[in-house]
């Protein structure tokens, strides 16, 4: 067994030890079909794809891209890349098949602004991912993984270098445009160190993860973490996730998942599926319930905790957790089985005077917010003024800043926007938090804050408000300021409806008592009145491709004119 993190500081040498202890497993789920094998294996496979990769003119330092839906060759190929002694570019999938020219176009830029020496395609993707002049040679994945050709016997190992850089990943894209984050080899080897000690982690847990592998909580913290560490994963896909929920927890059930984690949105969806099955699931092995990516929704997580307890889920395993992308993924976590842990705070005070005033449940006004807990070894944290830049009190709101081991290096040939993302050592987040008792409580983004009459007022609250309302799909709801007269700001809100299908519905007069209730849900929720209400047709809300809203390029559509508004809406 591999009781704790290998000391070395290389991704190959923690592949390499675990392959050779012969511990854990990795079994690929697709839809209601698994395949079941040791890391070994995995990693004779991977040394295939990597000896492969040199024989094609792979050296490293090399850049490779990868593109394709989760399945076990884009694991092998995952590995191999790093075997070849290459930098692994991961591009995002789109979540939604509307958007596949824009896609297209992304995957083109994003090649060529990461200058990958090749680029790694799925087979099915390569009818529309067409290779134009001045773009580096593609290779189809089923070739690379294939059983012709140079073979794991033929792969020459690269020397560990732990300043390398192993990773090239892009941002979500939720508040700016997507940038490439600079990873080293030490920076992940340190930042997996940190998860698996802050979340007592052991070789006998086993992770059931369909987060998709182009982001850094399903590649980092649910694949190269059992990768790296010996334990066992069960590795779904997104798409068979989203077709129908109940498998998350069928895999839980099936294969013993003692780990998992999700975005908020999915817990969402997980527990109006627990609430229809039919057959029993045993998930009282569940010890770690990550809810991360996107802010936590504390009565999203609760309603899904009560419906997964008729199966057997123990309320304590809840983790809401916190990590991004610029230090490798883990950024605080609680302790493992203390359940979920919230502050509830005066919305005028945190609003207005920037403070976290304590207020008790369900009093008017209260707002409840998950307590993320503290920072991963290797870690640390302060809270500072956003303009004065002066250390904040416990339970004063200020930008959040991070310090440690794992932290980027910057963002890929971007020397303005990693000087702006780290100052002095510390890297400036663009959140908004406090501190109680030492952990942390996130509040929103910087950027996405809207100040209406002097007060701050958070989109996730008016955007929580009107995903409420009858008729409004839920999670499709983006709030943004648009600016006023004397610098003033007003609320602008985009929201995905379904208009009645009953003959004879009159959608305009539908469509106007809608507008209507989401302005007083709004009021009510937030005191301010929305300036204006965009119904929009379902599905064109813009999301990135881990599903955030992403509320800058709807503001950008806003203002053009360009949103796709509900036929009939005015």
């Amino acid at each position: 067994m591999s009781p704790a993190p290998s000391s070395a500081l290389s991704l190959v040498s923690r592949i390499e030890q675990v392959a050779a202890a012969d511990v854990g497993t990795v079994t690929f789920v697709a839809a209601d079909e698994h395949e079941t094998v040791g890391w070994d294996v995995l990693h004779a496979q991977a040394r295939a794809v990597a000896a492969r990769l040199q024989a094609m003119g792979v050296a490293p330092g090399d850049h490779v891209a990868l593109v394709g839906p989760t399945s076990r060759h884009l694991v092998a190929a995952i590995q191999g890349v790093w075997l070849a002694g290459a930098v692994l570019v991961t591009m995002p999938l789109p979540m939604r098949m509307a958007s596949l020219e824009q896609f297209v176009a992304q995957t083109r830029q994003r090649v060529l602004r990461s200058d990958a020496r090749m680029v790694l395609l799925d087979p099915e993707l390569a009818p529309f991912i067409v290779p134009e002049a001045g773009d580096p040679p593609f290779v189809g994945l089923d070739v690379l993984c294939g059983e012709d050709g140079v073979g794991a016997d033929d792969w020459r190992r690269p020397a560990d270098d732990p300043d390398a850089l192993a990773l090239l990943q892009f941002t979500s894209g939720s508040t700016s445009e997507p940038k490439g984050v600079m990873l080293q080899h030490r920076n992940i080897c340190h930042n997996l160190d940190g998860a698996w000690r802050a979340a007592s982690m052991t070789a006998g847990d086993t992770v059931v993860s369909w987060l998709p592998l182009y982001h850094d909580m399903g590649l980092i913290g649910l694949l190269c973490v059992p990768m790296t560490g010996g334990c066992s994963l069960v590795q779904g896909a997104p798409q068979d996730f989203l077709a129908r929920p109940l498998r998350w927890f069928r895999w839980l059930s099936d294969f013993g998942g003692t780990i998992t984690a999700g975005p908020n949105f999915s817990y969402a969806l997980g527990a109006r599926a627990l609430r229809r099955a039919q057959d029993p699931l045993d998930l009282s092995k569940v010890e770690i319930l990550l809810s991360g990516a996107e802010p936590v929704d504390a009565e999203v997580f609760r309603g899904f905790l009560d419906a997964a307890a008729r199966h057997g889920m123990d309320p304590r395993c809840a983790f809401p957790a916190f990590g991004m992308a610029e230090i490798c993924i883990a950024g605080t976590f609680p302790p493992r089985m203390r359940g979920l842990r919230t502050d509830v705070v005066d919305r005028h005070a945190l609003e207005a005077d920037q403070r976290a005033v304590p207020v008790e449940a369900g009093a008017e006004g209260a707002v409840e917010l998950a307590v993320l807990g503290g920072p991963v070894e290797g870690l640390e944290l302060r809270v500072v003024d956003v303009e004065t830049g002066a250390p904040c009190a416990a339970r004063e709101v200020g930008e959040l800043h991070l310090a440690g081991n794992s932290l980027t290096a910057g963002y890929y040939r971007q020397p303005e926007a990693t000087a702006e993302l780290l100052v002095d050592g510390w890297l400036h987040t663009g959140d908004l938090a406090y501190l109680l008792d030492g952990e942390l409580v996130v509040c929103g983004r910087i950027k996405d804050v809207m100040i209406v009459g002097g007060r701050n007022v958070y989109p996730q609250d008016v955007e929580k408000a009107v995903g409420e309302v009858d008729g409004v799909r839920a999670g499709n709801v983006v709030a943004f300021g648009v600016d006023g007269r004397h610098g003033a700001q007003h609320v602008v809100v985009v929201a995905e409806a379904r208009p009645p299908s009953e003959d004879g519905a009159d959608v305009g007069e539908w469509s106007a008592a809608l507008v209507r209730e989401v302005v007083g849900a709004v009021t009510s929720s937030v005191g301010v009145p929305p300036k204006e209400v965009v119904l929009v047709e379902p599905g064109t809300v813009p999301k990135t491709s881990s599903g955030k809203l992403q509320r800058s390029a709807c503001r950008a559509q806003y203002a053009e004119g360009s949103l796709a508004r509900l036929a009939g809406s005015g």
